[in-house]
């Protein structure tokens, strides 16, 4: 049949932003995280598209957009609407606790043009999966005549939404948490071209399994995605990957909670080594998150670097014991700590550690003096500081719930940077201070050349250390938003201020936005170039291959459980 005589069927993907304290959408015009989700959903919604799930007489119109990179086109969304008969739903995916306020408030903009509109996502899922009713956020949605979707897409989920929205009965709510989908043979995430173009480097993601068997207290995955691993199939892996290359990919985010723990880790690894090794895509690499035992696993760590991989998150969450039994983390033994860190070092993969201020043993003291045995005692790269946070979907978040026990109404703050509940040791002030304080007490001017003298004496390349200094650092420091949710050059529009507040008069506006690009920009620039600066005079510095601390020496166990002190217990051979 010819296009021209096809029903038209829309299909706008959405990952949102949100806002930031003065109430701009965070976004930029180049942007560093990639949204495995928007991958996933436009996948299937391709593959619903080439297999004609709504009849040979119905055309998909797909369009995607990552709004961390590029203001949402909501006018000519709407007009495409109209030119085709209001035939589609606008779906939001991927949206978290603090982006939920912004898409609702994009979602109202094409209700009021009666558009269909879904909204997915960790908050949704979360929400539904460990409260007994809809929070007060979730009713206002429904009774905006919003869907909500609850669970995952895969396994013909999403075709069943697209078959309700083309006859224009969808459901209140879809609640798939009680049947989670297989993944293999699934259509493995694809970004599409227009999004991947509007990263800082352009990269893509994908999830090779999902669940994780832990019992995390703060985790929402395990109350969303399960506990039960599932897995996606290694040629499928390998197939993705070959596409991906063929349109100038080479770099992912593989997003699985946890790939250490995926039954196919080791044949996936072979399979990049083959791409690597012997078929001339040597320059295939990736990064990963893997728990704090990984390197325990035989061939794990070694297959890992052979296959790509540059960077590795792992949760550390805290050194001290009394935190980590507190939230339900037995998984992380403090004693293996540092020679997990050795084993990455010396197979040259840089190591990010995810750190938790706010566990209720925690104090600023408590804080500081933790961040400063980090610095002597762990080889440790990076470290990424967040805000301890009741985020819907947890165990945490539950409890307080239930309990009725103060947590911030405004869902906007709960980014793991804002403080969102009381602590018992700490005023908020002195929360907030603290999560400040500790960027530079992290990275001061002495760790920073610590870091380096350590990758120049053998760990991962020193220039690609500093990189990652300079994002992770300079980004909280000179643009003041996570190093996640950072990029390149910020934008912020004008008209697109959280509602409630004033729109600023545009004589204010231009001068000032002009202030805050160049007063950030500069400072972050010049950073780098103090940071090379440094990286070249170790360079230069005769004995850098033999440098050696505390971090660096062998180490082994003590005897005695490793809950009996709040550091690390190490000693060295």
């Amino acid at each position: 049949m010819n296009n021209n005589t096809k029903t038209k069927f829309i299909v706008e993907l959405i990952k949102p932003s949100h806002y930031d304290d003065d109430g701009y959408v965070i976004q930029w015009r180049k942007s560093w995280i990639p949204s495995n989700t928007l991958a996933c959903i436009n996948a299937l919604t391709q593959d619903a598209s080439t297999r004609n799930a709504l009849g040979n007489d119905v055309e998909f119109i797909i369009n995607a957009y990552d709004e961390m990179n590029i203001v949402i086109p909501v006018d000519d969304i709407i007009r495409r609407f109209k030119n085709g008969s209001g035939n589609g739903v606008v779906f939001f995916v991927g949206v978290q606790s603090n982006q939920f306020p912004r898409a609702m408030d994009i979602a109202r903009e094409f209700r009021k043009e009666s558009i269909q509109v879904a909204i997915g996502g960790f908050h949704t899922s979360g929400c539904l999966a460990m409260l007994p009713q809809l929070p007060d956020e979730l009713k206002d949605a429904t009774e905006a005549g919003i869907t909500l979707f609850a669970g995952e897409a895969e396994e013909g989920r999403l075709i069943d939404v697209f078959k309700d929205a083309y006859q224009r009965k969808m459901k209140p709510i879809y609640n798939y948490l009680g049947d989670l989908p297989g993944l293999e043979s699934q259509p493995m995430p694809i970004m599409p071209t227009s999004v991947a173009e509007r990263f800082v480097s352009k990269i893509g993601s994908f999830d090779a399994g999902r669940g994780c068997s832990f019992l995390c207290s703060f985790c929402t995955v395990i109350n969303v995605q399960g506990r039960k691993s599932r897995y996606r199939n290694p040629d499928d892996v390998e197939e993705m990957i070959r596409s991906n290359i063929s349109n100038g990919i080479n770099d992912f985010f593989l997003t699985d909670d946890n790939f250490a723990r995926n039954k196919n880790w080791e044949a996936i690894f072979d399979k990049l080594i083959d791409l690597r090794e012997n078929q001339g895509f040597k320059h295939v690499k990736f990064t990963m998150q893997i728990d704090s035992l990984a390197h325990k696993i035989k061939n794990f760590v070694s297959k890992a670097a052979r296959a790509g991989c540059r960077r590795v998150f792992i949760g550390l969450e805290s050194i001290n014991p009394e935190n980590l039994e507190a939230v339900n983390k037995r998984q992380n033994k403090i004693t293996e700590y540092r020679k997990m860190f050795q084993a990455w070092r010396n197979a040259r993969v840089v190591t990010v550690a995810g750190y938790i201020l706010g566990f209720p043993a925690d104090t600023p003291e408590k804080i500081e003096q933790d961040i400063k045995t980090i610095q002597e005692e762990l080889p440790v790269d990076l470290l990424e500081f967040f805000c301890l946070t009741p985020l819907p979907g947890s165990e945490d978040h539950k409890n307080n719930y239930l309990k009725g026990v103060w947590m911030d109404p405004d869902l906007n703050k709960y980014d793991l940077e804002h403080i969102t509940m009381s602590h018992p040791r700490m005023s908020k002030e002195e929360w907030e201070q603290i999560y400040q304080k500790a960027w530079d007490l992290y990275y001061s001017p002495e760790h920073i050349k610590t870091l380096i003298r350590r990758a120049a004496a053998g760990g991962p390349n020193p220039s690609r250390v500093m990189l990652h200094i300079h994002q992770f650092h300079g980004t909280i420091k000179y643009q003041n938003v996570h190093p996640l949710q950072g990029g390149f050059l910020r934008r912020k529009v004008r008209s697109q201020r959280r509602p409630g507040m004033p729109k600023e008069n545009l004589l204010i506006f231009l001068p000032c936005r002009v202030w805050e690009t160049v007063s950030a920009l500069i400072p972050f620039g010049l950073y780098y170039f103090k940071l090379r600066s440094i990286r070249k005079k170790i360079k230069r510095e005769p004995g850098r291959r033999s440098y050696m601390d505390k971090a660096l020496m062998p180490v082994k166990e003590t005897k005695g459980s490793p809950l009996e002190n709040e550091s690390v217990k190490l000693e060295i051979k």
